[in-house]
C-alpha cells in the first residue's frame, strides 16, 4: 500500500477531541483520522448506492409484490402481535 503525507489543519478544539477518542480506543491520532475518513467515505458512498437504486425502481411493482406476499398463509410462529 502507498503511503503518502498530508498536512491537515484541525481546529485546536477538533484536534484536542480527536486526541482524545484515539486515546480512549488505543490507537495513533493517525490511525483514527484514516479510519473516520474511511468510515465518511463509505456512507457516501452507500448513500449514493441506495439512491442510484432508488432512481431504478419501479414501485408499483413492489407494491403488487408486497400485496400478494403471505396472502392465504397463516402467520408463523412468532408473527404473532404483541397485546
Amino acid at each position: 500500500m502507498r503511503k503518502s503525507n498530508f498536512d491537515l489543519r484541525l481546529q485546536p478544539s477538533l484536534l484536542d477531541e480527536a486526541r482524545k477518542v484515539a486515546e480512549t480506543e488505543g490507537v495513533a491520532l493517525n490511525q483514527f483520522i484514516n479510519v473516520a475518513v474511511a468510515e465518511k467515505l463509505s456512507a457516501l458512498r452507500t448513500e449514493s448506492y441506495f439512491q442510484e437504486r432508488a432512481a431504478r425502481a419501479d414501485i408499483p411493482k413492489a407494491l403488487a409484490v408486497l400485496a400478494r406476499s403471505g396472502k392465504g398463509k397463516p402467520p408463523m410462529k412468532g408473527d404473532d402481535l404483541p397485546d
